[in-house]
């Protein structure tokens, strides 16, 4: 992939912003990654979990008996039993939605199929699979729902009798005056879209290992969830266990993307189960148990009305829109609520209303997935924004361009009161269009329609906020006892003068090993390699606070800002005994080349010899000073709650990608390909430019593949059909176009050192591609209102259209 790099950077200031290579490859390059199914215990278990085959049942019996016989078969659990043992997962929702019961096995009936209803413990993975097969379940099928819109009818079944609904959140957002703005402008451009259900597919699927150890009482949970402090609370509470008698580990991660979040039921399970048995409990979830029962991503359905002025001028929107998020809400209704970090995306119009549903059906239940709840809603503005430009029959550059935020305006408030923390977004189109050669590429279009040659030209610009606000649930009720955000860090100089450092943040890939090693390197003067970070997450371990882990971008935001704050300590602390020492003032102090300086006299002295003191030779400490060099911190952004009208600052961080797609069509097949790619990036003050620049192609291959490839199709019975790789297609090397990137650095006006989030510009391509589809068809007078671009619909769509000749008008 090439790198188009027209941006002269400042020059930077020791380590970082290095492009240096990532301290964690050698040992995953050469097989010594630790993932969770390489560890392995005396006397463990492995358990497998009879499924659902039904959308919506009851569950009349439940019979174990054979499967009990079986030899190596050492325990079973049934709903009936999870019951008994445990209470429903805790809910953020606000009632009634409050009421739904939600356990790690289905209790009384099925509600989507893939739900857990058994669990089989045995001495081998094979035995426990074949134990599956004998246990009997009797069914009676109940009418189901898997239409979000079909399921809020008065006729629609309902699925969690508790809650009484199939709505389990309904909130209006209301800025401005949108009425008015309809009322003055000169056309309402109105559009029903869609946004399609798909998942990331991280390379490593779940795992958990449970082990309850009977000497110390404590229950230690090998997994590889990427939040695994947000899961205690809902593990203690559910099991009844406490938390203080909880450890948490996990290696290396091969990839989470958000779908290693919701993972607590499965851990639950397998928890119970090693309680149950008093032995270590294995569970690995092969991939089609992901597919169809891990989590999805939100589907979404808007119908939107946004009134315009004939030179482009966008005045506001108005929308509706119909949230499915499956049979349990789990981590929702938080994603009715997120979308509006970005109401307003990068564009300049206060006029706003939405109304937010969000439904129950009978679905695998949905958690974060890349961009989460975010790349729903930026889609349909993008959609829109190209939908706009066609009815003016104006070029969709220059609506854009017409509707920006403008630099200067910045930090800019959002009708819901997000604060943009700086950023140029006509620049990145500029630039993108100059690297696609945009003004060449349109005479080519038009040259090639004459020959019937169909070329599209798509443009996106996605707005990435990071570092969110646990503020926002408390729009969905005030009872929610979250608020802010926090990560903590523990840095130590150890007697030889090594330095020493604990995240709560838990990578994924990501590179945390390399990014915090810099920005620590270049607090005490050293080179990276000096720095050690210690590899993965262990609660035992590891500095956390209860909203630490890796999600919604902001790990190397909050990460480096919990690292400032413990080497400001640390390093307050050695510049005292420093001074002492060299008998010079502390302020004199600097770090430089691994050794402490008095800047006044040039005397130097090698940081091992001040940790000497701290710790061993301490007798030549200040007098009253305590020994040793460890430093730990917990930090917060300086967030607030909603107000009145759910007005807060949702997170702290606003990056944006503009993405430009090119495709070429065939009209006999309608099948497409990506011609020409290109991205600018904004992420603030790049830590180090080889990994974003990774994560700039990663996103992009992962919304590339939504667009083009990853669907959730169910049957009319409720059943998935993309339940494999074969059926759920995934890009691979060749599927992803050749891509040109551009990085500009905004500093932050807010986060730490100017940093800000990468990696979640997964949301770009599926408004670049969805728009360049469209042009693409502009011939035909077809309009796109589909997030995933499927060849067998867009032929059908056609048809439909010409069904007796292909010739376009």
């Amino acid at each position: 992939m090439a790198t188009v790099t027209e941006l002269v950077k400042p020059e930077a200031k020791l380590w970082m912003g290095q492009p240096m290579k990532r301290k964690e490859d050698p040992r995953l390059i050469s097989g010594l990654g630790r993932y969770v199914d390489d560890v392995k215990l005396t006397g463990m278990l492995y358990m497998a979990i009879l499924r659902s085959p039904y959308a919506h049942a009851k569950i009349k019996s439940l019979d174990t008996t054979k499967a009990e016989k079986l030899p190596g078969v050492v325990a079973i659990l049934t709903g009936a039993e999870v019951a008994k043992l445990t209470d429903p997962f805790l809910q953020i929702s606000p009632k009634p939605a409050s009421n739904l019961k939600d356990y790690c096995l289905a209790v009384g009936k099925v509600h989507f199929v893939g739900e857990p209803v058994a669990a089989v413990a045995a001495e081998s993975r094979a035995v426990a699979e074949d134990a599956l097969e004998l246990i009997e379940v009797e069914y009676e099928q109940l009418e189901h729902v898997l239409d979000a819109v079909k399921a809020l009818g008065h006729d629609a079944p309902i699925i969690h009798d508790e809650v009484g609904s199939n709505l389990v959140f309904h909130g209006t957002w209301d800025y401005g005056e949108i009425d008015e703005a309809i009322q003055n402008a000169d056309k309402v451009v109105k559009a029903k879209l869609h946004f399609h259900r798909f998942s990331s597919t991280p390379i490593e699927t779940n795992g958990v290992i449970a082990h309850m150890d009977r000497f110390t009482g404590f229950l230690t949970i090998y997994c590889n969830n990427q939040m695994p402090m947000f899961c205690v609370p809902w593990l203690s509470f559910g099991l009844r266990f406490p938390s203080n008698k909880m450890r948490f580990i996990t290696g290396d991660i091969g990839g989470g993307f958000g779908t290693k979040i919701i993972s607590y039921p499965y851990m639950a399970l397998t928890c119970l189960m090693a309680i149950k048995t008093k032995r270590p409990v294995k569970w690995t979830e092969d991939r089609k148990e992901h597919l169809i029962g891990a989590n999805h991503g939100n589907e979404r359905t808007f119908e939107v009305e946004a009134p315009v002025k004939n030179d482009g001028t966008i005045l506001g929107l108005k929308v509706s829109a119909y949230d499915d998020c499956g049979a349990y809400t789990r981590y929702e209704p938080a994603g009715a609520t997120i979308w509006a970090q970005v109401t307003p995306g990068c564009y300049r119009f206060q006029n706003f209303k939405m109304d937010f549903y969000q439904v129950v059906t009978n679905k695998c239940p949905v958690g974060p997935n890349r961009g989460y709840s975010r790349m729903q809603h930026l889609w349909m503005i993008e959609r829109m924004v190209d939908i706009i430009a066609k009815e003016l029959n104006l070029d969709p550059t220059e609506v854009r361009l017409r509707n920006y935020i403008r630099s200067d305006e910045m930090p800019y408030v959002t009708p819901s009161g997000g604060i943009y923390d700086g950023g140029n977004y006509a620049e990145s189109l500029h630039r993108v269009m100059k690297i696609i050669d945009y003004d060449g590429l349109r005479e080519e279009q038009r040259e090639g329609r004459k020959k019937g040659k169909l070329i599209g030209i798509g443009f996106s610009t996605v707005i990435d906020s990071g570092t969110n606000n646990f503020g926002q649930v408390k729009i969905l009720t005030d009872d929610n006892p979250f608020s802010g955000n926090s990560e903590a860090a523990r840095v130590m100089i150890d007697g030889l003068g090594q330095i020493q450092v604990g995240l709560g943040t838990v990578p994924q890939g990501q590179g945390h090993e390399t990014f915090a090693s810099q920005i620590v390197a270049d607090q005490f003067g050293v080179t990276p390699d000096k720095v050690t970070v210690l590899a993965g997450f262990d609660s035992a371990i590891n500095p956390f606070s209860h909203q630490s882990g890796s999600y919604a971008s902001r790990s190397a935001v909050m990460g480096t800002g919990a690292l400032l704050e413990a080497t400001k300590k640390l390093k307050d602390k050695v510049s005292e005994i420093a001074a002492h020492l060299l008998k010079t003032r502390k302020e004199n102090i600097e770090f430089q080349n691994g050794n402490v300086v008095d800047k006044t006299t040039e005397k130097e002295m090698p940081l091992w010899q001040v940790a000497n003191a701290a710790w061993v030779n301490n007798t030549l400490l200040p007098k009253g000073m305590e020994p040793g060099l460890v430093a730990l911190s917990f930090w917060r952004p300086d967030f607030t709650t909603p107000d009145e009208k759910w007005r807060l600052n949702q997170t702290l961080t606003y990056s944006y990608q503009t993405h430009a797609a090119v495709v070429e069509l065939d009209p006999e097949t309608a099948k497409f390909k990506l011609v020409r790619y290109a991205i600018v990036d904004d992420c603030g003050r790049q830590i180090n430019p080889m990994i974003v620049e990774g994560q700039i192609h990663g996103a992009a291959a992962h919304g590339i593949g939504a667009a083009m490839f990853e669907n959730f199709e169910y049957d009319n019975d409720g059943q998935l059909l993309s339940s494999t790789f074969v059926d759920y297609l995934v890009p691979s090397a060749i599927d992803v176009p050749n891509v040109l990137t551009s990085p500009i650095e905004t500093p932050s006006l807010f986060a730490p050192l100017g940093i800000r989030g990468v990696g979640e510009g997964g949301g770009s391509p599926l408004g670049a591609v969805s728009n360049a589809v469209d042009d693409a068809l502009v011939p035909f007078g077809i309009t796109v209102t589909d997030s995933h671009q499927n060849p067998q619909l867009i032929y059908r769509m056609i048809r439909e259209k010409y069904p007796s000749t292909w010739q376009a008008h």
